[in-house]
């Protein structure tokens, strides 16, 4: 059974950091893409940003700049440091996952992690 963990959120004032912490467990056949997504109260869940298996990222344009996505393969784990945090970048993170397998691919979401900026 697949299992994704995050941590790091909280409550942060205006231009402050986070860093963000997602970890797998279970069993994967390949790990793919690796994301962080988020969604605010009455909001459809958006994308903040990617990372492939080769580690290209790409960002949403609201947090280009600010935010840094990595990945750890070796711990299956995937991060996300925040810096000059907004009011607007309030919202429940989650992280997603994609395992790449050979009879089709799957994906899996974390339980979210709140982040909330306010001074």
């Amino acid at each position: 059974q697949v299992q994704l963990v995050e941590s790091g959120g909280g409550l942060v004032q205006p231009g402050g950091s986070l860093r963000l912490s997602c970890v797998a467990s279970g069993s994967f056949f390949s790990i793919n893409a690796m994301g962080w997504y988020r969604q605010a109260p009455g909001k459809q869940r958006d994308v903040v940003a990617q990372i492939t298996s080769g580690s290209r990222t790409n960002y949403a344009d609201s947090v280009k700049g600010r935010f840094t996505i990595s990945r750890d393969n070796a711990k299956s784990a995937l991060y996300l440091q925040m810096n000059s945090l907004k009011p607007e970048d309030t919202a429940v993170y989650y992280c997603n996952i994609e395992d790449r397998r050979p009879w089709g691919p799957a994906e899996y979401w974390g339980q979210g992690t709140q982040v909330t900026v306010s001074s």
